[in-house]
């Protein structure tokens, strides 16, 4: 019989100890280690994928150069995340909230990429009779799509060997267990063993493979944070559940930019694609209010126009409150600081709240402009013109900066309708202004604020 050996495993990061702790010495997260049993093995454990093909090394002068075509997945929103397409080879991670539709979202790419090329799609948390009623619920044809209900990664392996496909999807990696580790499907030895396996499996067969993985309560993706560092993309589906958009984001992408973001609809046929989302976003504001302004932002090549909303009133406590949805907390409180420096804004004894529409967070420099307005016309209630537009980098000597690629962000605003756009003086000048909108350039905020209410 086995020898069997009892160490105790921290959840979060896959440190190992000899005895239990409260407190992971790795990582400082509390009450996460358990109790794993290891079976001593009498040889030396085996992967599952073929490693006969032997690789030779090369000097990097003499590798040719090969141009791999990108596949594209029939979705715009979801090749602009992806950096053009879809990599052959390569490693992909979704993770997301339960319920925010990471399964919706890969069911529809799979149904489209089956209609061209040979798709398998391998279910762990569902039967294929359960995979079959959402697929119907979709608008795309799902018919020629291959759907496998199986955990066993050994089994799993035999059958990609056998179809050969050219993309396959995993739903979910915390189902999936390496029958070679004793430990629980979904836990940190089960959950790094199985993703080096098919990290494997895709670079020597050349699949491009989808991960899904589920996320905790602190919105990470649950198991070991190596499981990030082993894909070659790392993708977060985000919203609220309670409302139907959905943002894709790009964390980690070895073959693209992390600053592109995908916006989609959830619908009762699926995921539908925002292909405009500043109108989106703009739909519901409503027009000449005070505490409300508009701001052009780039997410990553895109521009995008949103609503920045304040609300100053007077507080009855000593330390004013200072919220904020969509921005950074401490930009908010360094941007009050100058507003009742420079500008003589009584906020000591006010609380602010601030939010940015529609769910985006705002974290670029560009916006200070527009929240200094917002927070002005809040405190002062006095409402600002629907049709402008603000654009700038604020600092704390009250001076405003220039920002990056203006032209694009005022293309965006004239595209909408807006008239005016208030910009930073030093960004005019060698580029041409699209017709029909005024171009005003700052210096300062007090110019910015006399404009706004003129």
């Amino acid at each position: 019989m086995a020898k069997t050996k009892v160490t105790f495993e921290c959840m979060a990061c896959g440190y190992q100890s000899p005895k239990w702790m409260g407190k992971c010495p790795n990582c400082g997260a509390w009450n996460q280690m358990e109790e794993v049993i290891e079976h001593k093995a009498k040889g030396p454990k085996t992967t599952i994928t073929d490693t006969s093909s032997s690789q030779k090394v090369e000097k990097l002068k003499d590798v040719t150069k090969e141009t791999t075509p990108r596949s594209t997945t029939y979705i715009k929103e979801f090749d602009r995340v992806l950096g053009g397409g879809i990599v052959p080879g390569s490693l992909i991670l979704i993770g997301g909230d339960p319920g925010i539709g990471k399964s919706t979202l890969l069911l529809q790419v799979c149904a489209l990429l089956s209609q061209h090329d040979n798709v398998l799609y391998i279910s762990g948390e569902e039967s294929v009779r359960q995979t079959k009623l959402r697929a119907d619920r979709l608008s795309e044809d799902a018919g020629e799509l291959s759907v496998y209900a199986e955990t066993n990664l050994q089994i799993i392996h035999e059958t990609v060997k056998k179809i050969e496909p050219k993309f396959l999807v995993i739903d979910s990696i915390q189902t999936i267990f390496h029958p070679e580790v004793t430990s629980a499907p979904g836990s940190v030895s089960q959950v790094r063993e199985c993703t080096q396996e098919l990290l494997r499996m895709a670079k020597s067969m050349n699949i491009a493979t989808f991960i899904v993985g589920h996320v905790t309560k602190e919105g990470q993706i649950a198991g070991p944070r190596l499981l990030e560092h082993m894909v070659d993309t790392v993708l977060y589906f985000e919203g609220d559940t309670h409302h139907s958009y959905r943002i894709l984001r790009a964390v980690k992408n070895r073959f693209g930019s992390t600053n592109e973001m995908g916006i989609f609809e959830m619908r009762q046929s699926g995921l539908k694609e925002v292909l405009n989302p500043s109108e989106m976003f703009l739909e519901e504001r409503t027009k000449n209010v005070a505490g409300s302004t508009i701001v052009a932002t780039m997410e990553g090549t895109r521009p995008l126009l949103v609503e920045v909303q304040a609300l100053v009133t007077p507080t009855s406590f000593h330390n004013p409150r200072r919220t904020s949805t969509g921005i950074d907390q401490n930009r908010l409180s360094l941007l009050m600081a100058v507003l009742e420096k420079k500008q003589g804004l009584l906020l000591q004894q006010q609380d602010a709240y601030i939010k940015v529409a529609g769910g985006v967070k705002l974290d670029e420099p560009a916006v200070d402009l527009s929240v200094v307005i917002s927070i002005a016309s809040s405190f002062s209630d006095k409402a600002t013109r629907g049709d402008d537009c603000y654009i700038g980098e604020v600092g704390l000597t009250g001076e405003v900066r220039r920002v990056a690629r203006i032209e694009q962000r005022v293309q965006e605003a004239a595209k909408l309708g807006f008239k005016r756009v208030i910009i930073p003086k030093n960004n005019i000048g060698g580029w041409d202004f699209p017709p029909n909108i005024e171009i005003l350039g700052i210096t300062n905020i007090a110019e910015a604020i006399r404009i706004a209410f003129n």
